[in-house]
């Protein structure tokens, strides 16, 4: 099942345009990408990066704007994965305002890799079985 977390959307967000910066759309994603493990795997990423010694770098993205977001909305994520492979995941992500309307969507390919080689592993076995029950439905 899809992930589903929400945040308030900040001054620092805004550009002088009065809507949210379009870099802070990949922040945003990133956020809800290390927050979504505890609720996927039932391990929060400081201690997969901290213990497990591996990290899942993006090496592809893609995203879409559909609507600004603006200071005050609230912005709600629905991620989800989409194909789980030896080593690499693809992340979905929808973000929509408070009203439900569609304000972004991305797509993430991240790797698993050693974080003291940083040489690509196999996803470890209990995480790619939870990575691979998190999907849309």
């Amino acid at each position: 099942m899809a992930v589903e977390l929400s945040r308030r959307v900040d001054w620092p967000m805004i550009d002088p345009a009065n809507v949210v910066y379009y870099p802070v759309y990949w922040d945003l994603a990133h956020r809800f990408f290390e927050e979504s493990w505890e609720l996927i795997c039932g391990i929060d990423y400081p201690s997969i990066i901290s213990d497990s010694r591996i990290g899942f770098p993006a090496v592809s993205t893609s995203s879409t704007h559909h609507s600004p977001l603006r200071y005050g909305d609230t912005v709600h994520c629905q991620l989800w994965v989409t194909s789980v492979g030896n080593s690499s995941t693809v992340w979905n992500y929808s973000f929509t305002d408070q009203n439900g309307r569609l304000v972004w969507t991305a797509e993430v390919t991240t790797v698993c890799v050693n974080l003291e080689s940083f040489e690509s592993v196999e996803i470890p076995k209990n995480i790619a079985e939870a990575l691979r029950n998190c999907t849309e439905d």
